[in-house]
């Protein structure tokens, strides 16, 4: 994560925004008096906290490792070749 100072952000403003969001990578902006803080897309934001949620959810978790068991140990469900068809054709 890129660090910049709050002057260097405020002088700077639209080219880290413009940064942050190509990028997909956030900046910590860092301030003498007061805490920091870190500037980054609401894609990603939002993406952050789906990921947070599932990792919090101990059923959602659950079923990924079985689901992961079954993958491993080829033991899962087999869709059709007319399933595969339906499932591919967008």
């Amino acid at each position: 994560m890129d660090t910049v100072s709050v002057n260097q952000f405020r002088e700077n403003l639209k080219t880290f925004i413009e940064q942050s969001v190509s990028t997909h990578a956030p900046i910590k902006v860092t301030r003498r008096a007061g805490e920091d803080f870190v500037v980054m897309s609401a894609d990603d934001w939002e993406r952050e906290q789906e990921t947070l949620y599932v990792l919090q959810n101990s059923s959602l978790m659950e079923q990924i490792a079985d689901s992961t068991a079954t993958h491993t140990q080829r033991s899962g469900y087999t869709p059709t070749s007319e399933e595969m068809d339906e499932i591919t054709r967008i």
